[in-house]
Protein backbone atom coordinates (compact mmCIF):
# COMPACT_ATOMS: atom_id res chain seq x y z
CA UNK A 1 0.00 0.00 0.00
CA UNK A 2 1.40 3.15 -1.07
CA UNK A 3 0.97 6.31 1.28
CA UNK A 4 -0.44 8.61 -1.34
CA UNK A 5 -1.44 7.69 -4.97
CA UNK A 6 -2.13 10.08 -7.18
CA UNK A 7 -5.10 9.72 -9.42
CA UNK A 8 -4.62 10.83 -12.87
CA UNK A 9 -7.61 9.32 -15.32
CA UNK A 10 -10.81 11.10 -14.71
CA UNK A 11 -13.11 7.70 -14.77
CA UNK A 12 -10.78 6.69 -11.42
CA UNK A 13 -11.08 10.20 -9.90
CA UNK A 14 -14.82 10.25 -10.85
CA UNK A 15 -15.18 6.88 -8.74
CA UNK A 16 -12.67 7.81 -5.56
CA UNK A 17 -15.47 11.24 -5.22
CA UNK A 18 -18.52 9.10 -5.62
CA UNK A 19 -19.59 9.61 -1.60
CA UNK A 20 -19.88 5.66 -0.76
CA UNK A 21 -16.87 4.62 -2.39
CA UNK A 22 -14.93 7.66 -0.62
CA UNK A 23 -16.25 6.15 2.51
CA UNK A 24 -14.90 2.73 1.26
CA UNK A 25 -11.77 3.61 0.60
CA UNK A 26 -11.38 5.20 4.42
CA UNK A 27 -12.35 1.98 5.89
CA UNK A 28 -10.13 -0.19 3.97
CA UNK A 29 -7.19 1.48 5.22
CA UNK A 30 -6.96 -2.12 6.77
CA UNK A 31 -8.19 -5.74 4.92
CA UNK A 32 -12.07 -6.12 5.09
CA UNK A 33 -15.12 -8.34 3.98
CA UNK A 34 -17.67 -6.96 1.62
CA UNK A 35 -19.90 -8.11 4.59
CA UNK A 36 -17.59 -6.35 7.53
CA UNK A 37 -17.83 -2.91 5.37
CA UNK A 38 -21.72 -3.48 4.83
CA UNK A 39 -21.99 -3.83 8.50
CA UNK A 40 -19.92 -1.06 9.56
CA UNK A 41 -21.61 1.66 6.89
CA UNK A 42 -25.12 0.02 7.55
CA UNK A 43 -25.49 -0.88 3.69
CA UNK A 44 -26.57 -4.13 1.99
CA UNK A 45 -24.09 -6.19 0.91
CA UNK A 46 -25.02 -6.49 -2.33
CA UNK A 47 -24.36 -2.45 -2.37
CA UNK A 48 -20.71 -3.02 -0.94
CA UNK A 49 -20.36 -5.41 -3.68
CA UNK A 50 -21.22 -3.05 -6.53
CA UNK A 51 -19.18 -0.02 -5.54
CA UNK A 52 -16.10 -2.63 -4.63
CA UNK A 53 -16.36 -3.59 -7.77
CA UNK A 54 -16.32 -0.20 -9.59
CA UNK A 55 -13.08 0.37 -7.08
CA UNK A 56 -11.22 -2.36 -8.11
CA UNK A 57 -11.74 -1.90 -11.92
CA UNK A 58 -9.95 1.32 -11.27
CA UNK A 59 -6.78 -0.28 -9.21
CA UNK A 60 -7.81 1.62 -6.38
CA UNK A 61 -8.89 -1.55 -4.10
CA UNK A 62 -7.26 -4.80 -4.48
CA UNK A 63 -7.45 -7.90 -3.09
CA UNK A 64 -5.63 -8.20 0.29
CA UNK A 65 -6.22 -12.07 1.03
CA UNK A 66 -9.35 -14.93 1.17
CA UNK A 67 -11.03 -17.26 2.89
CA UNK A 68 -13.09 -20.15 2.87
CA UNK A 69 -16.99 -20.01 4.17
CA UNK A 70 -18.20 -23.07 4.05
CA UNK A 71 -18.53 -23.60 -0.24
CA UNK A 72 -17.86 -19.62 -0.30
CA UNK A 73 -14.86 -17.80 -0.76
CA UNK A 74 -14.84 -14.62 0.56
CA UNK A 75 -12.28 -11.91 -0.39
CA UNK A 76 -10.43 -9.30 2.19
CA UNK A 77 -10.22 -6.30 0.13
CA UNK A 78 -7.85 -3.29 0.70
CA UNK A 79 -7.12 -0.05 -0.81
CA UNK A 80 -4.40 0.82 -3.14
CA UNK A 81 -2.84 3.91 -0.83
CA UNK A 82 -3.40 5.72 2.50
CA UNK A 83 -4.50 8.36 1.01
CA UNK A 84 -4.99 9.87 -2.74
CA UNK A 85 -5.01 13.03 -4.15
CA UNK A 86 -6.49 14.11 -7.73
CA UNK A 87 -3.74 15.23 -10.41
CA UNK A 88 -5.13 18.07 -13.28
CA UNK A 89 -4.38 15.49 -15.52
CA UNK A 90 -7.65 13.98 -14.57
CA UNK A 91 -9.58 17.87 -15.72
CA UNK A 92 -7.86 17.43 -18.94
CA UNK A 93 -7.14 20.91 -20.59
CA UNK A 94 -9.09 22.59 -18.03
CA UNK A 95 -6.30 21.35 -15.07
CA UNK A 96 -4.64 24.34 -13.77
CA UNK A 97 -1.14 24.91 -15.86
CA UNK A 98 1.37 27.73 -14.35
CA UNK A 99 2.32 28.29 -18.58
CA UNK A 100 -1.16 29.69 -18.96
CA UNK A 101 -1.14 32.58 -15.82
CA UNK A 102 0.68 35.58 -16.75
CA UNK A 103 1.01 37.18 -13.36
CA UNK A 104 3.43 35.18 -11.05
CA UNK A 105 3.11 36.81 -8.04
CA UNK A 106 -0.63 36.06 -7.86
CA UNK A 107 -2.09 33.03 -5.69
CA UNK A 108 -3.54 31.25 -8.92
CA UNK A 109 0.14 31.34 -10.49
CA UNK A 110 0.81 29.57 -6.95
CA UNK A 111 -1.78 27.78 -7.11
CA UNK A 112 -0.78 26.48 -11.03
CA UNK A 113 2.56 25.68 -9.55
CA UNK A 114 1.39 23.14 -6.83
CA UNK A 115 -0.35 21.37 -9.50
CA UNK A 116 1.72 20.86 -11.67
CA UNK A 117 4.21 19.73 -8.74
CA UNK A 118 1.43 16.63 -8.16
CA UNK A 119 0.97 15.91 -11.56
CA UNK A 120 4.41 15.77 -12.22
CA UNK A 121 5.52 13.81 -8.74
CA UNK A 122 2.68 11.85 -9.33
CA UNK A 123 3.94 10.91 -12.64
CA UNK A 124 7.18 10.03 -11.47
CA UNK A 125 6.36 7.87 -8.02
CA UNK A 126 4.42 5.57 -10.18
CA UNK A 127 7.52 5.15 -12.71
CA UNK A 128 10.04 4.31 -9.90
CA UNK A 129 7.31 2.15 -8.10
CA UNK A 130 6.86 0.15 -11.55
CA UNK A 131 10.84 -0.21 -11.67
CA UNK A 132 10.93 -1.17 -8.09
CA UNK A 133 13.00 1.73 -7.04
CA UNK A 134 12.89 5.22 -4.75
CA UNK A 135 12.19 8.07 -6.20
CA UNK A 136 15.10 10.75 -5.40
CA UNK A 137 13.23 14.00 -4.00
CA UNK A 138 13.77 16.81 -1.35
CA UNK A 139 11.35 18.88 -0.06
CA UNK A 140 11.48 21.70 3.02
CA UNK A 141 8.79 23.20 4.54
CA UNK A 142 8.90 25.15 7.65
CA UNK A 143 7.23 28.67 8.80
CA UNK A 144 8.99 32.08 9.33
CA UNK A 145 7.26 34.82 11.80
CA UNK A 146 8.16 38.30 9.73
CA UNK A 147 8.07 40.99 12.14
CA UNK A 148 7.21 43.37 9.10
CA UNK A 149 6.54 43.26 5.50
CA UNK A 150 9.69 45.34 5.07
CA UNK A 151 11.10 41.90 7.13
CA UNK A 152 9.25 39.82 4.30
CA UNK A 153 10.45 41.50 1.34
CA UNK A 154 14.09 41.38 2.72
CA UNK A 155 13.62 38.11 2.96
CA UNK A 156 12.58 37.54 -0.38
CA UNK A 157 15.42 39.24 -1.98
CA UNK A 158 17.78 37.46 -0.13
CA UNK A 159 16.47 34.28 -0.86
CA UNK A 160 16.76 35.10 -4.23
CA UNK A 161 20.02 35.80 -4.39
CA UNK A 162 21.10 32.86 -2.32
CA UNK A 163 18.84 30.46 -4.71
CA UNK A 164 20.11 32.67 -8.30
CA UNK A 165 23.90 31.68 -6.82
CA UNK A 166 23.40 28.02 -6.16
CA UNK A 167 21.73 27.04 -9.39
CA UNK A 168 24.07 29.39 -11.37
CA UNK A 169 27.22 27.19 -9.47
CA UNK A 170 25.75 24.08 -9.96
CA UNK A 171 23.61 24.29 -13.39
CA UNK A 172 25.39 22.53 -15.92
CA UNK A 173 23.44 22.48 -19.43
CA UNK A 174 26.33 20.55 -20.80
CA UNK A 175 26.99 17.67 -18.51
CA UNK A 176 26.28 14.18 -20.75
CA UNK A 177 24.88 12.35 -17.74
CA UNK A 178 23.00 14.78 -15.61
CA UNK A 179 19.37 14.96 -14.99
CA UNK A 180 17.54 17.94 -14.95
CA UNK A 181 15.54 18.90 -11.56
CA UNK A 182 12.85 21.04 -10.85
CA UNK A 183 13.76 23.91 -7.76
CA UNK A 184 10.07 25.30 -6.29
CA UNK A 185 9.97 28.05 -3.91
CA UNK A 186 7.28 29.20 -2.23
CA UNK A 187 5.68 31.30 0.38
CA UNK A 188 2.23 32.35 1.37
CA UNK A 189 0.61 33.46 5.14
CA UNK A 190 -0.05 30.32 7.47
CA UNK A 191 -3.41 29.49 7.71
CA UNK A 192 -2.52 28.44 11.10
CA UNK A 193 -1.80 32.03 11.80
CA UNK A 194 -5.07 34.00 13.72
CA UNK A 195 -3.46 37.05 11.67
CA UNK A 196 -4.24 35.00 8.38
CA UNK A 197 -7.85 36.29 8.02
CA UNK A 198 -6.48 39.77 7.70
CA UNK A 199 -3.66 39.13 5.86
CA UNK A 200 -3.45 42.06 3.09
CA UNK A 201 -1.28 42.23 0.13
CA UNK A 202 1.82 44.26 0.55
Amino acid sequence: MLDIEVIDRPSAAAAALEPVRSQLLSELREPASAATLATRLGLKRQKINYHLHALEEHGLVQVADTRKWGGLTERLMVASATSYVVSTSALGPVGADPDRTADRLSASYLIALGARLVREIGTLQRAATDAGKRLATLAIDTEIRFRSAADRASFTRELTEAITTLAARYHDETAPQGRSHRLVVTAHPSPANPQAKDVQCQ
